[in-house]
């Protein structure tokens, strides 16, 4: 449930395609370390899913380490892998903002398309609430599974880079606790902006007043041309996390930034805590708990936390 309809799409294939030439992708993955890709020199492979393979490598040009993420042999044949591979970089390179991860540079080698980005140490929410959840059986299972001084600290944070987001016009139509990666010294930063939906203007979590009404930002960036009926983006598709869709995701409806802020309150209520906001065995029934019921209320759930508010 925690892959993206695409995604899980995308896997497919790759499997299927790297049986039939009856190669490893792994083989390929081992080939590159020690090489030197553009002006970035491999050292090690430091994670891969089926959109895409990232390296860690030093800049020869500039004194710093960097992520290169390739999109996978396989994957590559993909128009629609392609596709999401170059959504990404067009989306996360035009914004600049410390919750969200940094593009330096898109660029390709022998025909391998590759995005070079900050090189991130820390772990992902999704880590973080696993570890948190092993704790709190220990002990008892009452106390919400982060600090509520960390939750709100890490809230504030995803919220701003979010609203950074919506303001130059990027829904981002993924945000999961596998999507936030949580760096040693307890930055935020927002990550895989390969679903993201550029719309004609920004749409902020925060709005400024002009003349007694509400507008959006001033300061927005439109869609490339091609992203404009994209098959990516089509009325009608369900494009997502299961776990973490908005009703409008899961009905397949056009989507604002709306969307991003109820994957968030998902996100939250998982922060608080330690269950998915809407659950089930399979994703029809995680569909039907987003469309027609309530979650549990957070605190039925945590009696601590609402010790933890009121003090």
């Amino acid at each position: 449930m925690e892959s993206p309809a695409l995604e899980v799409a995308a896997q497919q294939l790759a499997r299927g395609e790297a049986a039939s030439r009856g190669h490893s992708s792994t083989e390929a993955i081992a080939n590159l370390i020690g090489k030197t890709v553009s002006h970035y020199r491999i050292v090690e492979k430091v994670g891969s899913g089926g959109m895409g393979v990232v390296y860690k490598a030093q800049d020869t040009k500039l004194p710093r380490l960097v992520a290169l993420k390739f999109l996978p042999e396989v994957g590559a044949e993909s128009s629609e892998a392609l596709e999401r591979f170059e959504r990404e970089a067009h989306a996360a390179s035009a914004l600049n903002h410390p919750n969200i991860c940094t593009i330096y540079d898109v660029d390709e080698d022998d025909g391998q398309p590759f995005i070079a980005m900050e090189l991130l140490e820390g772990q992902t929410l999704k880590e973080m609430l696993a570890v948190a959840s092993i704790s709190d059986r220990r002990s008892g299972g009452q106390r919400p599974p982060l600090q509520l001084n960390t939750l709100l600290d890490l809230a504030v944070q995803i919220a701003d880079g979010l609203d950074a987001a919506h303001a130059r016009g990027i829904i981002h139509r993924d945000i999961k606790p596998a999507n936030i990666l949580i760096t040693a010294r307890g930055q935020a930063k927002i990550l895989d902006f390969g679903l993201a939906k550029w719309t004609r203007a920004g749409a902020g979590l925060s709005h400024r007043i002009d003349n007694g009404g509400v507008t959006a930002p001033a300061d927005h960036t439109s869609a490339p041309p091609h992203d404009s009926e994209s098959s990516l983006t089509d009325t009608g598709m369900a494009i997502g996390t299961v776990a973490y869709m908005s009703p409008e995701q899961a009905r397949g409806e056009r989507l604002d930034a709306r969307t991003d802020l109820f994957s968030f309150g998902s996100v939250l209520y998982e922060m608080a805590t330690g269950r998915q906001a809407f659950d089930g065995k399979t994703s029809g029934a995680v569909f039907g708990a987003i469309l027609h019921e309530a979650p549990t209320p957070p605190l039925s759930l945590k009696p601590d936390l609402g010790i933890n508010i009121h003090d």
